[in-house]
């Protein structure tokens, strides 16, 4: 849940670096909101079919839109690569699942162009 909380926090931080454990937590987080308010919307008879999605969580969506964009920009650039590399999720399957392989990868080590290894800072942190 902290690593939830930490991507909302950095709301439209599209500098620096995201590790894989802040990206894949607010991923779950994300799709288990949205599994979610989804129930709550069929139970209270909002959804709708034709779109696939209820109100409660379209609006969540819509909310969540801007910080989503921004740690996956954030975990490519702890990979060493450009934000503008989630504009492959733009082309059908083939892009997405580049850019799943992208997102799955390990930290660069060490410093790179957009920042120290976040794993690095955690590992110096716990022990002072």
């Amino acid at each position: 849940m902290n690593w939830y909380l930490e991507a909302l926090k950095k709301y439209a931080t599209f500098t620096g670096r995201a590790r894989r454990k802040e990206f894949w937590f607010f991923t779950l987080g994300n799709f288990l909101a949205v599994l979610g308010l989804g129930v709550v919307d069929g139970l209270m008879g909002n959804f709708d079919p034709q779109y696939e999605i209820g109100p409660l969580s379209g609006l969540y969506l819509l909310a969540v839109l801007v910080p989503s964009i921004a740690v996956t920009v954030r975990r490519l650039h702890d990979t060493d690569r450009s934000g503008w590399w989630i504009l492959l999720g733009l082309i059908p399957i083939v892009g997405g699942l580049v850019l799943l392989y992208f997102e799955v990868l390990d930290s660069q080590p060490g410093t790179n162009r957009f920042g120290p290894n976040p794993k690095g800072a955690e590992s110096r942190a716990a022990k002072a």
